[in-house]
């Protein structure tokens, strides 16, 4: 099912005064920079070890990660986990009743298949799927 836990999200306010913290104090790579306009985000994608970080920013007052910080304030939004065949896992899912966000995959950073288990279904923790192209980061 599961083959790895592949990023952790991280909401914030700006990714600029962020980032020092964690290349320069905790000594992560940089990876790069993508802005995903349908989500309304840009993200900064730092690498730890085999797990990624991904900051992200609001480009607007309407995307969820604006909300999630007018809510919440900065923090863990969410942890992304890489899977094999998301949509039939998605499928899988909903066949056992876990409430789902996404019931088919959409595309995210990095040009992976996404897609978000409701929070109920894990004890109130944002669960992302993911499936990787080949190539993506």
């Amino acid at each position: 099912m599961v083959k790895k836990v592949d990023h952790i999200g991280i909401a914030v306010h700006s990714i600029e005064t962020v980032i020092p913290f964690y290349t320069d104090v905790l000594h992560l790579s940089f990876i790069g920079f993508e802005e995903v306009p349908t989500q309304q985000v840009k993200v900064a994608f730092l690498s730890a070890g085999d797990t990624k970080i991904e900051l992200l920013e609001p480009m607007s007052d309407q995307s969820a990660i604006a909300k999630f910080l007018k809510k919440k304030g900065e923090g863990i939004h969410h942890i992304g986990f890489e899977v094999d065949h998301l949509a039939a896992k998605l499928s899988q899912l909903k066949e056992q009743g876990v409430p789902l966000i996404d019931e088919i995959p959409r595309i995210g950073a990095a040009n992976a298949k996404i897609a978000f288990l409701h929070p109920i279904a894990a004890n109130h923790v944002l669960i992302e799927l993911c499936e990787k192209q080949r190539g993506d980061l």
